[in-house]
């Protein structure tokens, strides 16, 4: 049987590969870069561990603990501390808990008394009707005021997308929350319905779904899948073309072209669009926008941060004038993060609200985060480590109008049948989203494929 190509080694990718292998089914993997795992890059120093892109996994399917048993690192697995639970929002240059109740709501100072009644208005806002596609603001704002929309749910657009909730749609960028709407009338009445739906079919809801690392950090799953494939990976591998053949497809790279039984895409926006399909250049998604994103990870001694940082993290509205998007408390969230009374914060820098600040020079970029952090977190003292990553295309933007993109994906598909493409360009931008849209292409592969 001739091997599924699978074009890019990120995580759906090799999740892809790797779920289709233990099927029988024979795979050949494609990177065009040196390196397996993405955005996932795990750093190890002088007792410091820093993660250059994302920091955690969210079980929000089981989906997710499958794949690693399977992978054989679960044994490896480490669950955020339970402190993980406090979030903090910035309100008057301050980190102000979040709520974890309606009773807490009604007390916190990250709201002011009218925002606070006009959530009470909620239930009895009426459905969208007029087919307009709303932005994540419109949408927001119509149902939970401007004042929720600029302290709560603009900080939260940037910690997910770091993007920009007025160009975000929140059918492409939160279906569940345009669902709880469609469904419910009400995202009140949703969230509390709901959840009978989410246990039916084994879902978690996001703020309750378990959140994990491992104990070397991230970089552990995509070396264990990319080990259990071996020589089935290539990198530094470009696919230039994929053209229909007798049964299959022709895949070619710069080494040469392969047959293959079926082909799936796990790649970019911008990798997609440099893709030809049959001769036909896919030149439209060029379009897809994607947020520049800087990390910066500082190590800190205990006693020259104020704030005890205990918790997941800090969000910083645009409301606040501040340099940063946000910070995670990395040496709170997992053990082994920082030497003996030391810390690591993680910190953010860029997006879609100041993408001009992500590309500049990683001593520049320590002065910004240094600055915020002094205002925000007391952070005083030169730090005892340094870390500095850039993604110039690190978030796809689903955008008022994404659906354009959506359906073209699904008309090359039908064009092309055992063509098929998943990943963060469809399929959502978390991990445990990329995830499951692995384990999924490998099912729809499978099921076209001969026994």
């Amino acid at each position: 049987m001739r091997p599924v190509a699978i074009i890019g080694a990120g995580i759906t990718g090799l999740t892809a590969a790797f779920s289709l292998k233990r099927r029988g089914v024979p795979v050949r993997v494609y990177e065009a870069t040196a390196r397996v795992g993405g955005v996932i890059r795990t750093l190890r120093s002088g007792g410091y561990l820093a993660e250059s892109g994302p920091n955690t996994i969210l079980e929000t399917s089981p989906v997710v603990g499958g794949v690693l048993r399977d992978a054989g690192v679960a044994a490896r697995r480490i669950d955020a501390s339970p402190k993980a639970g406090a979030r903090y929002v910035v309100r008057d240059r301050r980190p102000v808990e979040v709520p974890a109740g309606a009773l807490g709501m009604l007390t916190t100072p990250l709201f002011s008394t009218g925002a606070k009644l006009r959530l009470l208005r909620e239930p009895f806002v009426g459905r969208c009707r007029d087919g307009v596609e709303e932005s994540v603001a419109q949408f927001v704002e119509r149902r939970l005021g401007r004042e929720f929309l600029d302290r709560a749910i603009d900080p939260m657009v940037a910690g997910i997308y770091a993007g920009d909730p007025q160009a975000l749609s929140v059918a492409h960028a939160f279906p569940r929350i345009k669902a709880l709407e469609d469904e419910y009338g009400s995202l009140i009445r949703g969230r509390i319905l709901g959840a009978r739906a989410r246990a039916r079919r084994g879902a978690v809801a996001r703020d309750r779904a378990p959140m994990f690392s491992f104990d070397e950090g991230l970089q552990i799953l995509p070396d264990a899948l990319a080990a259990d494939l071996g020589d089935a990976v290539t990198l530094g591998s470009p696919v230039a073309e994929v053209r229909s053949s007798q049964g299959g497809f022709t895949v070619a790279t710069p080494a040469g072209s392969a047959e293959h039984a079926a082909v799936v895409f796990c790649g970019t926006g911008p990798g997609l669009a440099s893709l030809r399909l049959d001769g036909e250049p896919l030149e439209v998604f060029s379009a897809i926008r994607y947020a520049p994103v800087a990390s910066v990870v500082l190590g800190f001694r205990r006693e020259e941060v104020a704030h005890p940082c205990a918790g997941f993290g800090l969000l910083v509205p645009r409301v606040e004038g501040l340099r940063i998007l946000g910070t995670l408390f990395s040496s709170s969230l997992f053990p082994g993060r920082a030497p003996e009374g030391h810390l690591t914060l993680t910190s953010y820098v860029g997006g879609a609200r100041h993408p001009d600040l992500a590309p500049l020079p990683a001593d520049t970029l320590e002065g910004i985060v240094r600055e915020d952090l002094r205002t925000l977190l007391g952070a005083t003292g030169e730090p005892t480590f340094r870390h500095h990553a850039f993604y110039p295309r690190a978030i796809p933007q689903y955008e008022v109008g994404y659906g354009r993109f959506l359906d073209r994906m699904a008309a090359l598909e039908a064009g092309a049948p055992g063509f098929f493409i998943a990943g963060h360009i469809r399929d959502g931008v978390s991990l445990g989203d990329s995830i499951a849209a692995g384990v999924r292409a490998a099912e729809r592969v499978a099921a076209r494929l001969p026994e």
